[in-house]
């Protein structure tokens, strides 16, 4: 197999790029229409949702481990930035945060944590740049709720701090 390099076992913390990070609760072994498939039990808690995924998908669906605290460190400095708004329509640069969050990448969703924040504080701001935002600013939240064994709301205020020391 292709996956025997990326070993995934219960009790691990993994990321699903669209969904964030859930938890490893076995591994199962199913006949589905004849075929005998291995298959990656993950319990999301936050979606109160379970997803079994084949063994022999996991890389290419973008199934990950968590990152470690240095790389994880490396992501958040993406806050640090200055914010880059394009000058594109809102339903554009909806899309691309979108994008940013589904991917699962850290940095990419650090990133929308930071463009979308000066503009969190604006009571202008519209309904969909306040989903985003806090949609970008939990899945963060979790990864690194999971890295220090900390619970969410901690992790959150924590994020909070760096956007507001930036």
């Amino acid at each position: 197999m292709s996956d025997a390099k990326v070993v995934f076992k219960s009790g691990d913390y993994v990321v699903y790029p669209t969904h964030g990070v859930g938890k490893v609760t076995g591994l199962e072994n199913q006949e589905i229409a004849g075929h005998k498939l291995k298959l990656i039990v993950i319990q999301f808690d936050k979606e109160r949702m379970t997803l079994r995924l084949p063994f022999n998908k996991a890389s290419t669906s973008g199934l990950r481990h968590i990152y470690s605290k240095n790389q994880m460190e490396t992501a958040l400095k993406k806050l640090k930035g200055k914010a880059k708004v394009k000058k594109t329509m809102w339903s554009r640069r909806a899309q691309e945060y979108e994008a940013k969050i589904n991917s699962g990448d850290p940095s990419s969703i650090a990133e929308v944590v930071r463009d979308l924040h000066k503009n969190s504080l604006q009571p202008d701001q519209s309904y969909s740049e306040r989903q985003i935002y806090q949609s970008a600013l939990d899945r963060l939240a979790r990864e690194i709720a999971a890295i220090e064994a900390i619970d969410e709301n901690e992790a959150t205020q924590k994020l909070e701090k760096l956007l507001q020391a930036a």
